[in-house]
C-alpha cells in the first residue's frame, strides 16, 4: 500500500495568485498519493510582505520538519531573492521563461506586477463583461429572444450543470453562453421549442447519470422531482431528443466545470474570445 506523503503548499504572487494556483494545482494533481494543505498569499508586492511570507514558510518548516513547496509568480528580483532564502522548495513560473523569451525576441522584458490578470485591453475586458451580462440575462431559459446573440446554448434537464458551465464559458472564454432547461412541457411534446430550432447549430446537450442527478436534486428539494424514476425518465427523453436532432452531448457526471466547458468549445468549434 502506497504511503501518503504530506506537504504544506504555498501559492505566492505579486498579483491575484490565480496563475500560481492554476499551474501549481496542475502539477500537484499528478501525484495522487500526496496529501497537502495549501496557503495562498496574493499581492506580495513589496519587501515587507515578502518577509512576512518567508516567516510563514519558515514557521511551516519548523512545525512540520519538511520544506514547504512554494509555487510563485513574481517579477520583482528582490522579492524573489527574499523567498528563495526561506527553507522551501521554490518553483518560480516566470524567471526561466522570461530569460528564454528575451533571448528569442531579442528584447528585454518590462517587468510589471499583476499584469497577468490586469485590464491590459479595455476592449477585451468590456467584451468579457458583456458576455457575462448576456449569460446572466439568458440563464435558465430567460430572454430566449436574445439567443441570436448567443455563441452557445446549453440544454438538458434541471441540475445537470448548465448554469455553472455557462458562467465559466463567459468569464474564462468570453463567450455569450445561454442555457435552456427542458421543462415538463418540452419533455411531454418531445419537440424542441422554436427558439432552440432557430439556433440549433449553437446547441450542446448535457447529460448526467440518473443516480448522481437524484442525489443533487434531493439536496435541494424532495418530491417527485428528486426521485430516481423521475430522473431516469427525464434523461431518457432528453437523450432521445438530442440524438434525434443530432445535437452533441457530454456526460457531466465525473467531469469538472473546466472539462465540460473545454469539451463544449471543442465540439462546436468555437473560438475562445478571451484566454
Amino acid at each position: 500500500m502506497q504511503i501518503m506523503e504530506k506537504r504544506n503548499l504555498f501559492f505566492i504572487s505579486d498579483g491575484t495568485g490565480i496563475t500560481a494556483e492554476t499551474l501549481g494545482h496542475s502539477l500537484i494533481s499528478q501525484f495522487e498519493h500526496l496529501e497537502y494543505t495549501s496557503t495562498t498569499l496574493p499581492y506580495v508586492n513589496n519587501l515587507e510582505k515578502a518577509q512576512h511570507a518567508a516567516h510563514l514558510i519558515t514557521r511551516s518548516y519548523e512545525t512540520s520538519g519538511q520544506k514547504p513547496l512554494v509555487f510563485a509568480t513574481l517579477v520583482n528580483k528582490e522579492i524573489h531573492t527574499c523567498l528563495s532564502k526561506a527553507p522551501c522548495i521554490l518553483f518560480d513560473f516566470f524567471t526561466p521563461f522570461i530569460h528564454k523569451l528575451e533571448s528569442e525576441l531579442n528584447m528585454s522584458a518590462s517587468p510589471g506586477m499583476g499584469r497577468s490578470h490586469g485590464v491590459q485591453n479595455t476592449h477585451v475586458y468590456n467584451a468579457r463583461i458583456a458576455a457575462i451580462d448576456h449569460t446572466l440575462s439568458t440563464d435558465d431559459g430567460l430572454n430566449t429572444t436574445h439567443y441570436d446573440q448567443s455563441d452557445v446554448i446549453l440544454v438538458g434537464v434541471s441540475r445537470c450543470g448548465k448554469t455553472p458551465t455557462c458562467i465559466y464559458l463567459a468569464m474564462q472564454f468570453g463567450l455569450r453562453a445561454s442555457n435552456y432547461p427542458f421543462t415538463e412541457e418540452v419533455l411531454e411534446s418531445q419537440k424542441l421549442p422554436e427558439s432552440l430550432l432557430r439556433n440549433i447549430n449553437k446547441l450542446h446537450g448535457l447529460t448526467i447519470e440518473p443516480a448522481h442527478l437524484q442525489r443533487i436534486r434531493a439536496e435541494r428539494r424532495g418530491g417527485r422531482y428528486a426521485t430516481l424514476s423521475q430522473c431516469q425518465h427525464e434523461l431518457d427523453v432528453v437523450e432521445r431528443l438530442l440524438h434525434h436532432y443530432h445535437i452533441p452531448i457530454i456526460d457531466t457526471t465525473m467531469k469538472s466545470i473546466e472539462e465540460i466547458a473545454t469539451k463544449v468549445v471543442a465540439d462546436l468549434g468555437l473560438k475562445r474570445q478571451i484566454v
